[in-house]
């Protein structure tokens, strides 16, 4: 199934739009700046830079009227300029987190969410992982909060390296139908 998500430049979704129903690395050529959208279909992570870079939120469908607005409910940017499709995934879901990186230290099997990594495993901090199968979102804080990183399968050496010194503590499997 193909997502869609329309990008305004105004709020309320007024102004110049941009329909896009991939990944697009820099939305500049298209509009100089996006104040609201509308997912029609599917789930997207949004960047508030281009090439899929600085912070990013996940939207499922709806409506976000105001960007501005948006940063109430935990998105750290006013302004879109990359997104990202989520293909559904329809299997199991798995993923190994290790403490340290270059997958050292400990380490432990995700099947299902994990709400803090701390309380659950004992584990101090979680700096690499290996996404074996299914999308998942990663957050700084515990209870899935804070800021959030997109983790599609592939292995991830360094969460440092990645997100200047970020450290996840709660995980969740993108589950929605996307």
């Amino acid at each position: 199934m193909m997502g869609k998500i329309t990008f305004y430049e105004e709020r309320n979704f007024q102004g110049r739009s941009y329909e896009c129903m991939s990944d697009c690395a820099d939305m500049s050529s298209h509009m100089s700046r996006s104040q609201s959208c509308r997912v029609e279909s599917g789930c997207f992570m949004v960047y508030e830079r281009n090439n899929y870079m600085g912070n990013q939120y996940f939207m499922r469908r709806g409506e976000y009227r105001d960007m501005n607005r948006m940063m109430s409910m935990g998105m750290m940017f006013d302004n879109i300029r990359s997104c990202r499709m989520i293909p559904y995934h329809k299997g199991q879901f798995r993923m190994k987190i290790y403490e340290r990186e270059n997958f050292g230290g400990q380490s432990y099997d995700l099947m299902d969410d994990c709400d803090n990594v701390q309380d659950r495993y004992r584990m101090s901090d979680c700096q690499s992982c290996n996404v074996m199968d299914g999308h998942w979102l990663m957050y700084e804080q515990p209870q899935y909060r804070g800021r959030m990183m997109y983790m599609r399968p592939g292995e991830y050496k360094s969460f440092r390296e990645m997100m200047s010194g970020q450290r996840f503590m709660s995980m969740r499997r993108i589950t929605d139908m996307c």
